[in-house]
């Protein structure tokens, strides 16, 4: 994209070229960027400043409609699609949905490719999978009663993160859904009160996490706070697990997560003043939170 538009002003949209728009002083754009919509379908859009290996700067956005002439379906676009369909058939058919924090990502990361050469060169002996624990000290979902089944035998569905994201920003019926899903063996969710989208964090009872999700407007100048998009009070520290995380998912400046859809086991709760509402990744633990970069 070209152009959008920006709401700052709620009496009238400023319509801005990618090539004024990049023209304006540092802390007009990192204000102004919050605020941009396509300007043919008016969905939440992002920008993106040029990379330093000779990339443009540009407008993009994740929300297209699919009627509008500046959306142009790439190969993650359409993969994104039928994630979503995935999803919807899932919760339709399935009596409940098992998180896979460790399943793989079929758009192979720098983390994947790493665990793949270990396993190779591993030995062949299968071993369980990993099992998520969550904190015992914070109350987090419905905790089972003695005699309930620890997870229902029949019709249940696992999925992984990056499918999950991918449905959520397609407009799949997720958020919306009854589902039971289990985050591990102990704790179970109504779905509809699990998925949270950054725009409608509020901090929780006993800090108890949820799934947060939407995209990445921008970060800031270290890269040690994410942004969210439409949300200017709610914030992301990632400080103590940086390089882990960068490492995972190939990010190297500031343009690589601009527009980035993202979705994180968390808890959310207020800074000491009040002011701003932060939302802190469950254990620190970089597997259950994921990163899909966008290609506009």
């Amino acid at each position: 994209m070209l152009d959008a538009i920006c709401t700052l002003d709620k009496s009238q949209d400023e319509p801005y070229s990618v090539f004024k728009f990049q023209k304006l002083s540092r802390d007009e754009i990192e204000e102004y960027r919050q605020f941009l919509l396509c300007p043919v379908c008016r969905q939440k859009a992002f920008y993106r400043k040029a990379s330093k290996d000779g990339k443009a700067a540009c407008f993009g956005s994740r929300y297209h409609k699919l009627d509008c002439s500046e959306f142009k379906p790439s190969q993650a676009k359409l993969r994104e699609e039928q994630d979503a369909l995935e999803v919807n058939q899932q919760l339709v058919n399935s009596d409940a949905l098992v998180i896979d924090f460790s399943k793989p990502a079929t758009v192979k990361t720098a983390g994947d490719k790493q665990r793949a050469k270990s396993k190779k060169a591993s030995s062949s002996k299968s071993t369980p999978p990993e099992k998520l624990a969550c904190d015992v000290d914070e109350v987090a979902g419905s905790e089972l009663s003695e005699g309930d089944p620890v997870i229902p035998q029949k019709r249940v569905a696992t999925q992984g993160l990056e499918k999950l994201l991918n449905s959520l920003l397609r407009g799949s019926d997720l958020a919306d859904s009854d589902l039971w899903v289990y985050t591990d063996e102990k704790y179970r969710w109504r779905a509809k009160n699990l998925f949270v989208n950054f725009a409608d964090a509020e901090p929780t009872e006993n800090g108890a996490p949820r799934m947060y999700w939407g995209t990445i407007s921008h970060s800031d100048k270290s890269m040690t706070w994410l942004n969210p998009a439409d949300c200017q009070d709610v914030g992301i520290p990632i400080d103590e697990f940086q390089k882990a995380l960068f490492h995972q998912f190939a990010i190297k400046e500031r343009r690589d997560i601009e527009g980035a859809g993202i979705i994180m086991f968390g808890k959310c709760f207020w800074n000491k003043g009040k002011t701003r509402k932060i939302i802190q990744l469950w254990g620190k633990d970089t597997k259950r939170m994921f990163i899909s970069k966008s290609e506009d």
